[in-house]
């Protein structure tokens, strides 16, 4: 299976320290974040890679290479402008080819065990990891039932910005800038959507503040 990792954000929300570093090269622990999903992803037997960026995606190139580094190999679908998450997955289809492909946002850091993740969605269309809310999103996004991710029902869980998705998702999409969720939504309406509940380490780094704490936590633990 490849993965992709969604490296285009502008970090509006992370600025000034994103200025002039595109948020996936931002330090934690002495490792830039995207470090932690090429080590992850390598240990889990993903070797193909590929790499969305936009922002100051030059520097993202510059700094990780071919990924032979980490015993990858990356390939990049650079964007003129941003294309949110869906219009990135959708430009970069050709690179990931017509399998199930592992997707994972490039600005949250976990210790998920990427092994785990099925080949192909049990329900189709996208399996996602779900977890539980965090204070900066209490209303969380899906729910949980009995494996298949549902929009309304029991308690609300997070989506983690990790999944596994087939390129039929996209299958009605054309070029241009447009969101995941949407696309994510309509297969779920459609029961075509797994999922899992990760209890694991997860954090959105969507923040300065979010990023010292997480910078702190590491330190402790080295």
């Amino acid at each position: 299976m490849k993965a992709m990792i969604l490296a285009a954000g502008r970090g509006e929300r992370m600025r000034p320290l994103t200025d002039h570093v595109p948020k996936p090269l931002l330090k934690v622990g002495g490792r830039c974040l995207i470090e932690y999903h090429l080590g992850a992803l390598a240990s889990a037997g993903i070797r193909e890679i590929v790499i969305n960026h936009a922002w100051l995606g030059a520097q993202i190139e510059q700094a990780l290479g071919d990924g032979s580094h980490w015993g990858v190999e990356i390939r990049y679908s650079a964007e003129q402008e941003g294309l949110e998450t869906g219009g990135g997955i959708f430009n970069a289809l050709p690179l990931l080819g017509e399998q199930p492909f592992l997707v994972v946002n490039g600005d949250v850091w976990c210790n998920y065990p990427f092994h785990q993740l099925p080949v192909e969605p049990a329900a189709g269309l996208a399996h996602l990891v779900l977890v539980d809310s965090p204070p900066h999103h209490p209303e969380g996004d899906f729910v949980l039932q009995g494996g298949r991710v549902r929009l309304e029902g029991g308690p609300r869980l997070t989506y983690s910005g990790i999944a596994v998705c087939h390129p039929a998702l996209f299958a009605s999409c054309t070029p241009g800038i447009f969101p995941l969720a949407p696309l994510l939504r309509s297969a779920i309406t459609a029961e075509k959507v797994s999922g899992e509940h990760y209890r694991g380490r997860w954090v959105d780094v969507g923040t300065p503040e979010r990023l010292h704490e997480l910078r702190e936590e590491i330190t402790a633990l080295t």
